[in-house]
């Protein structure tokens, strides 16, 4: 079959691949990893991340001793990523398809240099036909050095290896117009970037996951924001994913698009979107591969730019606009050049990240002056 799509990220939840009692429900990874071959060998260029390390290892230990939720965490990670891999490695391999591990820590992310290796790695692997599956690795990442979830990870791989789609794979049906469990809410199949959706998000968080649909909703913004097409659907659904890709290309010839129906389509049973998911608009515009990194880049700021009245008007107008030090009020915290900084409003309101063309003394020493070079240029800046 014909996809236009050809590169996406695929993030598959804890909820998706465990049973109700925790243990890795090897039959639904089975079928996820048909669908997962089905499209590779129709040309689609995929990565995978892949939750559910946690939870397949707690299936295989019983602690001697009662264990804090650190090392409970790091046990079960550590025996549970061993059988997950060789698991989908197996799977896989049913296929004639090879598979790779990627194991990364959110400081992996904290450093361009960092950033465009691991870029570099996958991009390899993809070039030569192997499936990188992508997880965080537990057994070293823990408290502020973790990631919210995987949901957050799937976000970054998507924007840095320059996916045309990220599919969030979940145990619910996507984003609803009320509680879940409520029958007479329905699925929001569009969201665009002025959908207001603070009263419809739940901030439960899942059973056997870090995360919830709030984190969910705010990764998909953000990735959708950078160009990037965000789906969240039900992974527990019989063969969602090829359904899925399906269904956008009939949704891209139903708009006009040059997208061909090839002859194992069914125009008459696929209309767009008759699926239950949500698909969140990407922003027409693009963005740069740096600016991509320094979007997901918040979590390691070293610093604050305080700006005035004046300079955030001009950040959120339609100029291509640096932040000079006329418009610095104030700077909170010691960095360095190339630093990410944050960029807070006149109200005191973060509104974006930033590289930092010079340190914190020398940004102190021009602050409020004219006719000073950038202390943040235009193109390492990213305004939410």
């Amino acid at each position: 079959m014909g996809i236009d799509f050809n590169r996406i990220a695929i993030k598959i939840g804890s909820n998706v691949l465990t049973r109700r009692d925790g243990t890795l429900d090897i039959t639904r990874m089975s079928a996820l990893v048909d669908q997962i071959a089905e499209l590779h060998k129709a040309g689609i260029e995929i990565i995978l991340v892949s939750s559910g390390a946690v939870a397949s290892g707690r299936s295989e230990v019983c602690p001697a001793k009662k264990l804090d939720s650190v090392d409970q965490r790091q046990l079960f990670s550590a025996v549970g990523q061993a059988k997950l891999i060789n698991r989908y490695y197996e799977l896989f391999r049913e296929h004639g398809i090879s598979v790779g591990q990627v194991l990364t820590m959110k400081e992996n992310f904290s450093t361009r240099r960092h950033y465009l290796n691991q870029k570099n790695c996958m991009t390899v692997m993809l070039e030569n036909g192997v499936i990188p599956i992508v997880n965080e690795n537990d057994t070293i990442s823990v408290s502020e050095l973790m990631f919210t979830d995987n949901d957050e990870l799937s976000g970054l791989i998507a924007s840095m290896m320059d996916a045309q789609a990220l599919i969030i794979l979940s145990n619910i049906d996507g984003i609803y117009d009320g509680s879940p469990t409520d029958p007479g809410s329905r699925v929001i199949r569009e969201i665009g970037q002025d959908k207001d959706l603070s009263s419809y998000i739940q901030t439960s968080k899942s059973s056997f996951g870090r995360g919830g649909m709030l984190t969910k909703t705010n990764i998909a913004r953000k990735v959708a924001d950078e160009g990037i097409t965000v789906i969240i659907a039900n992974g527990k659904r019989d063969n969602i994913l090829v359904e899925i890709m399906k269904n956008e290309r009939l949704r891209m010839k139903d708009k006009g698009w040059d997208c061909p129906i090839t002859p194992d389509d069914n125009p008459s049973s696929l209309i767009p979107n008759p699926l239950n998911y949500t698909r969140f608009i990407p922003s027409p515009e693009p963005v740069s591969s740096i600016k991509k990194w320094i979007a997901h880049s918040e979590g390691f700021a070293k610093g604050e730019l305080h700006i005035n009245h004046r300079a955030t008007e001009l950040l959120f107008s339609d100029k291509a606009v640096s932040i000079l030090p006329v418009g610095i009020t104030d700077i909170i915290g010691e960095f360095e050049k190339d630093d990410i900084v944050r960029i807070i409003d006149f109200n005191g309101k973060p509104i974006g990240v930033g590289k930092a063309n010079c340190d914190s003394s020398q940004a102190r020493e021009t602050m409020g002056k004219h006719g000073k070079k950038s202390v943040v240029h235009y193109d390492y800046l990213y305004i939410e």
